[in-house]
């Protein structure tokens, strides 16, 4: 095995970088690339901002809400299968039942779930790009946003309290976070 080299370069900003320093390979190149050791940005603005860019929240929001929906929607699925057993059912069609109702609880409320990220992250972007600030206010407008925008389509009544729940959610999601840092040491 060739020989492990934590080689350090003389700015700071860099690392040396050899693909090939674990592998018993004949290549003699030692330092085949300088590897930046903080995030690179095409323009200074976008390093001075402390926050996730536009497209880091669409695929977070996304994703943590497609994933926690599908276990949840899994969970309930599990319980709805289990209490559609029936006298003599086997074993195999307990499970087939049990996994039929898990996967499409699953799937329903993860895609569902989803979207919501999907539309929170695109109002607070929009709305962090047109304040050009980031604050608690800000997270309370994207969720009255998301509420309504979700239930649009079953009326202006509906879209109305569903964003007035979204603007409470959010605003206890940013109370909650707030706390959470200040008395529990994460």
């Amino acid at each position: 095995m060739a020989t492990d080299h934590h080689h350090t370069s003389s700015d700071e900003s860099t690392r040396l970088y050899n693909p090939y320093q674990h592998f018993d390979v004949p290549i003699k190149a030692h330092h085949l690339y300088k590897l930046p050791t903080s995030p690179e940005y095409l323009f200074t603005e976008e390093s001075l901002k402390k926050r996730r860019s536009w497209g880091e929240n669409l695929s977070f929001y996304t994703g943590t809400g497609y994933l926690g929906g599908s276990l949840a929607g899994a969970a309930a699925g599990f319980f709805s299968g289990v209490g559609s057993f029936e006298y003599g059912d086997t074993a195999k069609l307990k499970v087939n039942r049990i996994l039929n109702s898990s996967g499409h609880a699953g799937r329903s409320l993860g895609c569902k779930v989803g979207v919501v990220g999907l539309i929170y992250a695109g109002i607070e972007s929009g709305v962090v790009a047109y304040t050009d600030r980031d604050d608690a206010w800000t997270k309370v407008v994207a969720g009255i946003g998301t509420g309504a925008v979700f239930r649009a389509a079953r009326g202006v009544r509906a879209a109305a309290v569903a964003g007035v729940l979204g603007g409470m959610a959010s605003g206890a999601f940013v109370v909650g976070k707030r706390v959470l840092k200040r008395y529990a040491y994460i």
